[in-house]
C-alpha cells in the first residue's frame, strides 16, 4: 500500500467515525438532566440511585450513580471517577448482556456528552481523574504468549477461584457486589457477554482496574498478593482473548438442528467422540415471562443442542453452561447456591402431532387443540441418581404426568469445568401414537427448551428460562438419487448452453 492509499483509508475512516475513541467535549449538565429524565429514569431511578420502576425486574440491577462506582472505566484502579470517555462509550454503545441499551442511533453526539455530564455530577465527580490506567507496551498475542497467561491465570488459582479452570465461571465461592445483591463471574469463552468489549487492550483495563462495586480486584495493586506486572497482565489478557474465542455463539439464521442418519448404533454417552461429529445448533435462552410465577433474574443464556437417529431412535445431545453443579442436600453446593437450592434441570418441547403447516402448539406447553410431549430431566440431590420425567401438556393447567420408561424415553448426563450436557433418547415410534409424537424424516419438527439453574434464585416449577419454538429435521440418508439428479441436472444445463450458443452463432452468420 503506498502512502498515498494509506491517507485515503485514514481519511474515510475518520469520515465514517471509525478507527478512534470519542474525545471528551465539554457537556452540558443542565441539558444532559433534560434527556436524564425523558430516557434514564425508568432504570436508574430520578436521583440516580438506581432505583427506577424496572428495577427488580433487571439482572443485573441499573448502576446505581450516587456511589460513584463505574464498571468499565480506564482511569487507575484507586480513583474513583471514571474517565469522561468511558461513560460516553457506556452510553453510545451499551452493555451487553445487560438491560443498558446503546443510545448511539438516537441521541445526538453533542446530547451523549450533556448526559455524561449529570451522570457524573451524582456522584460528585466534576474534574477528570488524576491517572490512568498505565499499558506500558503491549504485548501481541502469540501462543507462547497464551500459554504464559494460562500458567497466570491458573497460578494459585488466581482467577480459577471465581472463573474456574475453564473460564466458565465455575466458582468455588459465593460473590456478592457492594450493595449486596448476588453477582456471577464472567464466563470467559461468551465473547458477546463482556461488557467492556472482548478485544485485549479492553481486557487488560479491566485486570488492571478491576470491577468496581463487584469482588472482581485489581491486580495491578501492588499491596495484592496476586498482583501482576504490566507485562504478565497483558499475558493473561492475551490468553483470555483466545478463551473468548471457544464459545458457541449464536447464530441467527441457524434455526434448524438437523439429526444425522446413522446406519449403526447411536451414540450412547455424552462423552461419545462422534458427537463431534455432528453440526450443533446454539439458541438464546430468555426468562419465563409468559405465566405464573413469572421469572426476571436468570443465569443461564444459551444451549446448545446435536441429534441423530437410525431406524429405532433418536438421540439429543444438549450442552449448557452452568457455573455450579446444583445438589440439594451437598453441603459445598449449597454454600455457594440461594436458599433453598433446587435441583439443575433441562427439558425439550415437541408436538404430540407434527404441524402440517406452519401452525404450531402454543411455545407455552401447548394449548387445547394442541398439545405437547415434555421431556423433563432433573440433576438429582447429593447421594440419589438423575431422573427423567414424561409429561403431556394442553397448557400451563393441564399437564399430565406420565411414564418415561412406558415409552422409552432415557436420559444420561455429566457435568464439568461448568457444563452440563445431557443425552436424551427415545424410539422413534411409540405404542401410544395417540399421546406421542412420531418422528418420521424429511419434516420440520417443532422443538424447545428450557433450563433450571437449582442454585440461582432458586430457579424451579415455572422460574427458569426458555426458547421460543425452533426446528428438528431428520436428515435423509446420503443416497444415489441425490447424485442422479444432479448429474440430470448438470446435464440439462448444459445441454441448453450448447443449443443456445449454435443458435446465437447461427443468428450471426445469418446477420453476415
Amino acid at each position: 500500500m503506498t502512502r498515498k492509499d494509506g491517507l485515503a483509508l485514514l481519511a474515510l475512516a475518520l469520515a465514517l467515525g471509525v478507527g478512534a475513541p470519542a474525545s471528551a467535549q465539554p457537556g452540558n449538565a443542565d441539558k444532559g438532566k433534560e434527556i436524564y429524565d425523558r430516557r434514564c429514569t425508568w432504570c436508574h431511578g430520578a436521583e440516580g440511585d438506581g432505583g427506577g420502576a424496572s428495577k427488580d425486574f433487571l439482572n443485573p440491577p441499573p448502576r446505581d450513580f450516587t456511589s460513584g462506582n463505574y464498571k468499565i472505566k480506564t482511569s487507575w484502579f484507586e480513583e474513583m471517577a471514571p474517565a469522561d470517555e468511558d461513560v460516553f462509550r457506556m452510553i453510545r454503545d451499551g452493555m451487553p448482556g445487560t438491560s443498558m441499551p446503546g443510545w448511539g442511533d438516537i441521541l445526538g453526539e453533542q446530547d451523549m456528552w450533556d448526559l455524561v455530564a449529570y451522570v457524573k455530577s451524582f456522584a460528585g465527580f466534576d474534574a477528570p481523574p488524576a491517572k490512568m490506567v498505565d499499558f506500558g507496551t503491549q504485548v501481541q498475542s502469540s501462543a507462547e504468549s497464551i500459554e504464559q497467561g494460562r500458567k497466570l491465570f491458573e497460578d494459585g488459582d488466581r482467577c480459577v477461584e471465581c472463573h474456574g479452570k475453564s473460564g466458565k465461571g465455575s466458582l468455588s465461592k459465593r460473590l456478592k457486589g457492594d450493595a449486596g445483591e448476588r453477582t456471577w463471574p464472567r464466563n470467559l469463552t461468551k465473547a458477546w457477554t463482556y461488557r467492556g468489549s472482548a478485544e485485549p487492550k479492553d481486557i487488560f483495563t479491566r485486570i488492571a482496574t478491576g470491577i468496581a462495586g463487584t469482588e472482581m480486584p485489581s491486580f495491578a495493586d501492588p499491596k495484592s498478593s496476586k498482583k501482576l506486572s504490566i507485562e504478565e497482565m497483558w499475558h493473561v489478557a492475551n490468553y483470555v482473548a483466545s478463551l473468548a474465542k471457544t464459545g458457541k455463539p449464536v447464530d441467527p439464521g441457524n434455526t434448524v438442528i438437523r439429526a444425522s442418519r446413522l446406519d449403526g448404533a447411536l451414540p450412547a454417552t455424552v462423552d461419545d467422540e462422534r458427537w463431534g461429529g455432528f453440526a450443533p445448533t446454539t439458541f438464546y435462552m430468555v426468562p419465563q415471562i409468559i405465566g405464573k410465577e413469572r421469572y426476571f433474574l436468570p443465569s443461564n443464556d444459551t444451549i446448545t443442542v446435536r441429534a441423530a437417529y437410525n431406524d429405532e431412535a433418536i438421540a439429543l445431545l444438549l450442552e449448557w453452561d452452568d457455573r455450579t453443579k446444583s445438589m440439594p442436600g451437598d453441603a459445598a453446593a449449597e454454600k455457594i447456591a440461594d436458599a433453598p437450592i433446587a435441583e439443575d434441570a433441562v427439558a425439550v418441547q415437541l408436538p404430540v402431532v407434527i404441524p402440517g403447516e406452519m401452525e404450531k402448539p402454543y411455545f407455552g406447553m401447548g394449548d387445547a387443540a394442541r398439545p405437547v410431549n415434555i421431556w423433563h430431566w432433573k440433576s438429582g440431590p447429593a447421594g440419589g441418581t438423575e431422573t427423567v420425567g414424561l409429561l403431556s401438556s394442553r397448557g400451563f393447567k393441564e399437564i399430565e404426568k406420565r411414564d418415561p420408561a412406558a415409552v422409552g424415553l432415557v436420559a444420561k448426563s455429566a457435568y464439568a469445568d461448568g457444563t452440563w450436557r445431557v443425552l436424551m433418547v427415545r424410539p422413534l415410534a411409540t405404542q401410544e401414537g395417540g399421546n406421542d409424537i412420531q418422528f418420521v424424516q424429511s419434516k420440520f419438527i417443532p422443538v424447545a427448551f428450557a433450563a433450571w439453574d437449582g442454585s440461582n434464585n432458586s430457579e424451579k416449577g415455572s422460574r427458569h428460562t426458555m426458547t421460543t419454538w425452533y426446528w428438528l429435521l431428520l436428515e435423509p440418508a446420503a443416497g444415489a438419487r441425490p447424485m442422479i439428479a444432479a448429474l440430470l441436472t448438470a446435464l440439462l444445463v448444459g445441454a441448453g448452453l450448447v443449443w443456445w450458443a449454435r443458435s446465437a452463432a447461427r443468428g450471426r452468420s445469418t446477420a453476415s
